[in-house]
């Protein structure tokens, strides 16, 4: 048997929602991975979902582990500012490499860049 069946009610209850909604936004990140369209769309969905959900998943086992005094919660800890620090890094720096690459290639999808001043169309015959 696991030790988590000392698990007071009133720690389990939380516990359980805190997993069943960590695991339901993680999921909804992975779905809007396959569903979303474009490059740009697919790197917000499982961002937000893995962060979200890992922090969620950590907090139910921080609960667990301070209320049963089983061990330390240094692990968890550790997970949730690694995920908080990384997954931002991560989804700028490759928005940034894939919009640039397609700034290089000419894509249409990609927004350009403006400095400020749009040039006066009205004298061309469009």
């Amino acid at each position: 048997m696991s030790h988590l069946t000392d698990l007071p009610v009133w720690a389990a209850i939380p516990v359980c929602l805190l997993l069943l909604t960590g695991s339901a936004i993680t999921l909804v990140g992975s779905i809007g991975l396959i569903r979303l369209k474009t490059f740009y769309g697919r790197l917000h969905a499982p961002t937000l979902g893995s962060s979200a959900g890992t922090i969620l998943i950590c907090l139910a086992s921080m609960i667990a582990f301070a209320v049963l005094r089983d061990r330390w919660i240094f692990h968890e800890i550790l997970i949730v500012i690694f995920i908080i620090l990384t997954t931002p890094v991560t989804l700028m720096l490759l928005g940034q490499s894939a919009l640039y690459r397609d700034r290089i290639e000419g894509s249409k999808d990609v927004p350009r860049k403006t400095t400020g001043q749009e040039p006066d169309l009205s004298a061309l015959d469009i």
